[in-house]
């Protein structure tokens, strides 16, 4: 018997800023020759695994600055990166980030304590699964559940970028079918600064957006898509893809070739 489809927040997103992109990077894969290393994806990574040690309560070995300053040596990941001062750059950023973020943590008003670190969710969603991985849930003292989502590279952050946020949308779509009842809340760090925005969608909204997941989901796993045309984007520049893009000659059109 044929395993489900599953399809991700990452997957929703790609797809609609880019199917040809899509194409290369979950259905063809020749796509795979032309992926390269990014300093920014090893940079998050590093920091994910990290504030998972952190903020998991099962883990002792990370409850300090210092023990957290020793995590991230023990888990910085060096891929990707274009000179060792680059790194070095960015080792000392990341030293920044986690001694702010521990020391605020500990000052924290709120009694919230953290349910779940790096959670995967499932919901059926008859052609397709629908997965995602939370980084952070914590719960209030009033029942509500809080999504937390660190974001490593941005510095700003605001509730309505919250409530457009495919990710988060699914996060609580998952959170909603998986804790029926619950009040959900969904929160975005800005890990940079420690700047933080929340929304919260209504039971009808996420009514609708789990409609539109399906929509989608449907048009992503029929479409056609050795047919598509590539479309000059904001987005080509810097894209792995670019070389497999050049040959189709109506792409080629667009540049000028």
């Amino acid at each position: 018997m044929a395993r489900k489809p599953s399809l991700s927040p990452t997957k929703l997103t790609l797809y609609l800023a880019c199917p040809v992109k899509y194409l290369w990077t979950y259905v063809d894969d020749r796509g795979k020759w032309y992926l390269r290393s990014k300093s920014y994806y090893s940079f998050g990574t590093t920091l994910h695994r990290v504030l998972e040690r952190f903020h998991n309560s099962n883990d002792t070995g990370v409850e300090t600055t210092a023990e957290a300053m020793a995590a991230l040596e023990e888990s910085w990941i060096d891929a990707g990166f274009s000179s060792a001062e680059e790194m070095a750059e960015a080792y000392h950023e990341g030293k920044e980030i986690l001694e702010r973020h521990v020391e605020e943590y500990k000052k924290r008003e709120t009694a919230a304590h953290v349910l779940y670190v790096e959670k995967q969710f499932k919901l059926d969603m008859g052609l397709f699964d629908l997965t995602g991985r939370i980084d952070r849930i914590d719960e209030h003292e009033d029942g509500t559940l809080e999504i937390v989502d660190y974001k490593s590279g941005r510095e700003h952050v605001s509730a309505e970028e919250v409530e457009t946020d495919i990710a988060m949308g699914c996060y609580q779509l998952l959170l909603a079918r998986e804790f029926p009842g619950r009040k959900i809340a969904a929160t975005i760090y800005a890990l940079r600064t420690g700047e933080q925005a929340s929304s919260s969608m209504t039971a009808e909204e996420i009514d609708q957006f789990e409609a539109d997941v399906r929509l989608l989901g449907g048009e992503i796993l029929t479409q056609e898509y050795y047919d598509l045309i590539p479309r000059l984007k904001r987005l080509c520049q810097g894209c792995d893809f670019l070389p497999l893009c050049r040959k189709n000659p109506d792409y080629a059109d667009q540049l000028g070739d």
